[in-house]
């Protein structure tokens, strides 16, 4: 009789419905099953507005007013869910899916609010931010990479580059999975071998979720030291077209949604920059030009199946612009010569395209995933810029990496465990075309390469989890091993066996324990890989080059007020590096590299060195509530390692030693909303020049820029840096499209963050470098000071219809 009375008030309420606009729309289902929920509750909080799902999961809720809300869907037997900060229009109806969690807790004991989702894989050191969160971010002009500099642990450098430096690691310790598929690149400008890059590709339009994991990894996650970012992007509308229109400071945008037919829907995305021509303007010595684009569809097969294939590439070209400016002090004339002589011309492109088959049964999923990406990099330079004789050829440099990936997963839910099991298989590709006169220096004569490798990498995993004490006790354990064939040593995956294991206790109704122990491995970057000698030899794998490890060790507390929209978190972390790769040339570990344009492990190397990262994360989050939130992270890191040319551990590239970001916006009445960030950073060291050889003539010729003391490493530091961001946002909702302009400033108080100063050669009236009177074989060279950052105004215009 129960059942007969909800289904007749459902049937009443869409009837009264259909002439009413409707406002919010979706599907509420079990994840583990795909299986649809009925009789779920959806309720719109902070408005007295709610219905409950149809036989089939959909639910519609109209009229409500435009704004900005959190949405909750619950059901008995189930997680609640919320959704914080749906903007609600006029224009079109949102589509939201709400995923629902079986609970087999006891209703009687304490049960764990999902407001601040945990994963039972990763309980530890994974924070989630949603797309309003990231659009909305002050100073981060819609790029993600800069959005997540507001986590704890996450360091960026005040330079014009989007390196993500988590817990003390490189940038080329961080992995990308967009919808599961792996994206090795998502910046343009990229430093191969490392990370980075100026912007970054992927169109935050698109994106319903970020999770970003920088410990207790799971076992299904590969190859990756530092952190994986799991990009969740938004499916298609279901119903009709939508188009959102972007214009900024640099870029236009244009993405497009809708459905391919009754079983598939698709979302698209393309960028063009017209940075050049704002750079044009402004005199600087470099050009930039970037495309990317984005295309995601979905297919409902059946209720059991769905694919979901995805693209996702760019394309960059940098070229140097040697129109001569106006009247220049001296100083800002080295400075522009400094560049030109020193920058290559580069070009870039990169692709990675995937799809996913997800297979449902009642008690789980099996996953498969077939996936490509390639990366093409082209540099060159010549003395002078002087293009009109091959003698004058510095250094030409074009690679490729390309890898063939599948993996197969399988995901078992009983009650109160998980079960997963599955394995992977790759085929790489390098190819590299080299002549490099700069080697001349340590080898003593130039490189001169033309090859291709092949490598084959595979890999298996099992984890499970288990809930104990009326699960208030999670413990979670898995294992994977590795193996490839560029090495002997790399090559048994014995060797690279991958143990880790969580706990987590939850002490109280809103406050937890966690801590995590686990090793992990990664593969060197294909520069190593494939690096060869003038003779065709695979160099390191000669040196039996070997995956790099890093054992983790965690531990934290979390509390949670749900009520509140809060979480406070407290974690401390030590990450023990072994195998890392020491450049024979120079004595550097290359993890003290990377933070520039240009190649990282071209060149032969060891897997010699050792490192240690330690440090302490606060974190004070406020989801949205009474038209306020905001981040406040506090990171106290040290980041070391070893190298050759010096004794015990010195400071890393990345020793930031105190990291301090607080973000915070408020909503004010007629649809406008404010924001502000505020970060500071410690300085980090840099390794000194080597004044007597940079000053050699043959060198200078050859580098254009001053060459470094590899007997000095990372001896100097840079002062702090510190920054402050501001937005302001305003939305119109009209009753077909929505308008939204905002204006953003980066380093608003125009700090000028010290970088290491620029050696540049005293010229002449002609532009020559003026020789040593006392020494005909050296340069006379002086230093120029060298600062980051200038205040950068934004106007931004989003139209949606």
């Amino acid at each position: 009789m129960r059942y007969y009375l909800i289904s007749a008030f459902i049937f009443l309420f869409t009837l009264t419905g259909m002439s009413q606009q409707v406002s919010l729309q979706g599907r509420v289902f079990n994840p583990i099953n795909n299986e649809p929920i009925p009789f779920a509750n959806v309720v719109v909080q902070g408005v007295d507005l709610g219905t409950v799902s149809d036989e089939n999961g959909n639910y519609q809720l109209s009229d409500i007013p435009p704004g900005l809300y959190n949405v909750r869907a619950s059901f008995v037997g189930f997680k609640p869910n919320t959704v914080f900060e749906v903007q609600i229009t006029r224009a079109r109806a949102v589509q939201l899916d709400f995923p629902l969690e079986e609970d087999a807790s006891d209703l009687a004991e304490v049960v764990v609010s999902s407001e601040f989702s945990r994963s039972e894989d990763t309980p530890i050191s994974a924070r989630k931010l949603n797309t309003n969160e990231i659009e909305r971010y002050p100073g981060g002009n819609r790029d993600i990479s800069r959005v997540i500099q507001s986590l704890p642990g996450v360091a960026s450098t005040a330079s014009f580059r989007n390196d993500i430096i988590i817990r003390g690691g490189a940038p080329n310790e961080n992995k990308f999975f967009i919808d599961e598929i792996e994206v090795p690149v998502i910046n343009h400008f990229a430093t191969q071998g490392s990370s980075g890059g100026p912007l970054g590709i992927l169109n935050v339009n698109l994106i319903k979720n970020v999770d970003v994991i920088s410990g207790a990894f799971p076992a299904n996650r590969m190859n990756s030291l530092s952190s994986f970012f799991e990009f969740e992007l938004k499916d298609g509308r279901r119903d009709k077209m939508f188009t959102q229109l972007t214009v900024g400071a640099s870029e236009l945008t244009v993405s497009n949604e809708g459905p391919l037919s009754e079983k598939t829907t698709y979302i698209l995305s393309a960028r063009r920059s017209y940075l050049q021509g704002l750079f044009r303007l402004l005199g600087l010595p470099f050009l930039p030009t970037f495309h990317d684009f984005t295309l995601k569809t979905k297919t409902r097969i059946n209720d059991k199946t769905e694919l979901t294939f995805l693209g996702v590439g760019a394309i960059d070209q940098f070229a140097l612009n040697f129109d001569l400016p106006g009247e220049e002090e001296e100083e800002e004339r080295d400075d522009r010569l400094f560049l030109l002589n020193s920058l290559p011309i580069q070009s870039q492109w990169n692709y990675a395209t995937g799809v996913k088959l997800k297979r449902f049964r009642s008690n789980g999923f099996w996953t498969y995933v077939l996936s490509r990406n390639m990366l093409n990099n082209r540099a060159f330079k010549y003395q002078n810029n002087d293009e009109s004789s091959p003698q004058n050829l510095i250094f030409d440099y074009r690679s490729q990496e390309s890898e063939n990936k599948f993996r197969a997963e399988n995901s078992i839910f009983g009650t109160g465990y998980t079960l997963k099991y599955g394995f992977n298989y790759e085929f790489s590709r390098y190819l590299i075309e080299d002549f490099d006169r700069r080697v001349e220096i340590t080898d003593g004569v130039p490189l001169d390469v033309g090859a291709t490798a092949l490598f084959h990498s595979y890999g298996a995993f099992v984890q499970g989890s288990k809930k104990f004490v009326n699960d208030r006790l999670l413990v979670s354990g898995g294992l994977r091993m590795d193996g490839s064939d560029f090495g002997p040593t790399a090559s048994n995956p014995l060797n690279q066996l991958s143990p880790r294991a969580s706990i987590s206790y939850q002490l109280g109704e809103r406050l937890f324990w966690t801590a995590n122990a686990g090793i992990y491995y990664q593969r060197p970057p294909y520069t190593v890989l494939g690096f060869r000698n003038n003779e065709g030899i695979l160099v390191n794998q000669e040196n039996d080059v070997q995956f790099i490890r890093s054992t983790h060790f965690i531990s934290g507390i979390e509390i949670q007020r749900p009520e509140k929209n809060r979480r406070f978190t407290v974690e401390g972390f030590y990450k023990l590096y072994g195998n890392y790769p020491t450049s024979i040339r120079n004595g550097v570990v290359l993890a003290n590299l990377g933070a520039d344009f240009g190649v990282i492990g071209n060149e032969p190397v060891l897997s010699d060195g050792r490192g240690r990262a330690y440090g302490l994360e606060f974190l004070a989050q406020q989801r949205l509530f009474n038209d306020f939130y905001g981040i406040a992270a506090v990171t106290l890191v040290r980041s070391e390692f070893t190298n050759p040319n010096t004794e015990g551990f010195v400071p890393s590239a990345w020793d930031n030693r105190f990291i301090v970001s607080l973000t915070a916006g408020k909503r004010l009445k007629r649809d406008w909303e404010i924001g502000a960030r505020w970060r500071f950073l410690g300085g980090t060291p840099f390794i000194p020049f080597d004044l007597n050889a940079s000053s050699l003539r043959a060198n200078w010729d050859l580098f254009n820029q001053g060459l470094f003391d590899y007997n000095r490493i990372n001896a100097e530091r840079l002062k702090s840096f510190h920054q402050l961001d501001l937005r302001v946002d305003k939305k119109y909702f009209f009753e077909r499209w929505n308008l939204n302009w905002y204006f953003d400033i980066q380093n608003a108080y125009n700090f000028q963050a010290e970088q290491q100063e620029r050696l540049v050669a005293i010229r002449d009236a002609e532009d020559r470098p003026v020789v040593d009177p006392n020494d005909p074989s050296r340069y006379l060279l002086r230093s120029i000071r060298n600062t980051a950052g200038s205040i950068l105004p934004t106007v931004g215009l989003i139209i949606e219809f």
